[in-house]
């Protein structure tokens, strides 16, 4: 399977002073803002590239991780991904991917190594050049 995504920035104005917005192909993100003080200080509403990172990776994690646990006969109830983007000295240093799944039937072993494995093989997570720790948390109601 091939295919592309596009999406589109636009910025005006100085590094710090200037304001941006975003949008995608899909319309989801439509002229959303983006400016220095929606990156570096908190407040202002709009959104920072970090943030989309974050939403893009648990997206693609939950997604890959379904599919895992279906290729092993189990369905989720629910899988519950918080991305945590850690910025330092100008770079993406870690991203921590905190996971909490409902899956029937399912024990903690089998869980983790079926996450890990997500992990691993999300296009996503293959894509960032970037140290990506996992926490699992099987909460089997």
């Amino acid at each position: 399977m091939k295919f592309t995504r596009k999406a589109n920035a636009q910025w005006k104005g100085s590094g710090k002073e200037g304001k941006g917005t975003l949008t995608s192909a899909s319309k989801v993100l439509d002229k959303t803002p983006y400016s220095f003080h929606t990156r570096f200080e908190d407040g202002e509403k709009g959104t920072n590239p970090e943030e989309l990172i974050g939403a893009a990776h648990a997206g693609c994690f939950t997604m890959q991780l379904s599919f895992l646990l279906n290729e092993e006969n189990f369905t989720a109830t629910t899988l519950d991904v918080d991305a945590t983007v850690t910025f330092e000295d100008g770079a993406v240093t870690k991203i921590t991917l905190n996971l909490e799944g409902d899956v029937p039937n399912i024990d903690a072993e089998q869980f983790q190594q079926i996450a890990h494995k997500a992990k691993e093989v999300c296009p996503i997570s293959k894509l960032l050049d970037t140290n990506i720790e996992l926490k699992v948390t099987l909460t089997n109601s």
